[in-house]
């Protein structure tokens, strides 16, 4: 069973692919203060769920939404059509290190989904390609809560500077030529129902589709939750950065 396919039936009832509600992301977007008429350009957007909250919040934006996931492409429109944005929102199947936009951006999303350029600073290198002068990027990065134990190492990194403290990490943020202007940083209770709600979708759905693709889903959802709840839970961190392009 494919990972791509794993990830897509954990994510049933958390769509937000990030320990964090939708009442701080709707907190965050606030703060943008985003313009008339807004650009804004989701990479590795999933199924969209932040993007979707921008344009509920900002009826006169306009959106690209960005990921290599048919399956999670095929759920952002699908929830694009619900909320009747479909004329707002354009969805492309490509890496986000390989799209072209086509005019600059006001708001451009990255939320955990900096592996795609090979870590947090080339992100925001990547980011600021595609942002108008003064643009904002709201940014969602791992950090070490605690430093990392053996077991979270083994399991998460290959190199423990893979992610610095919280300190750290927004000066790497910050050194590509950016401003932090607001953050959030995700609660012990976001965490645990992302996590609760990634393990137990994705066990549900292996209950119900008895068969290998079941076991493979049980497999997958059990490691998992050995991995959180062994390794990293209270370990690693998870903040949202709000940064302004100062260059």
């Amino acid at each position: 069973m494919e990972r791509d396919l794993i990830s897509h039936i954990a994510h049933g009832d958390h769509p937000i692919a990030s320990p964090i509600s939708e009442a701080h992301i709707d907190r965050l977007l606030t703060r943008a203060k985003l313009p008339k008429g807004a650009r804004i350009l989701d990479l590795g957007c999933g199924e969209a769920a932040w993007t979707l909250r921008a344009l509920a919040l900002y009826p006169d934006a306009t959106a690209d939404g960005v990921d290599i996931s048919p399956h999670a492409l095929r759920s952002a429109a699908e929830a694009a059509e619900e909320r009747g944005v479909t004329d707002r929102i354009r969805l492309h199947q490509v890496s986000a290190t390989e799209f072209t936009g086509e005019e600059p951006y006001d708001l451009v999303f990255c939320s955990g989904a900096t592996h795609a350029f090979g870590g947090l600073v080339p992100t925001m290198e990547g980011i600021a390609r595609f942002l108008r002068p003064g643009g904002l990027a709201l940014v969602g990065e791992g950090f070490w809560e605690v430093p990392p134990t053996p077991e979270a190492l083994a399991e998460l990194v290959d190199d423990p500077d893979d992610y610095a403290d919280l300190a750290g990490t927004v000066a790497r943020a910050e050194s590509a030529g950016y401003v932090t202007v607001y953050a959030h940083t995700s609660e012990r209770g976001e965490w645990d129902d992302y996590e609760w709600s990634w393990t137990g979708t994705l066990l549900r759905w292996a209950e119900e589709n008895p068969g290998p693709d079941g076991a493979a889903a049980r497999e997958a959802a059990l490691a998992h939750r050995d991995m959180w709840l062994k390794g990293y839970r209270g370990v690693l961190g998870f903040v949202s950065l709000l940064l302004r392009r100062t260059r």
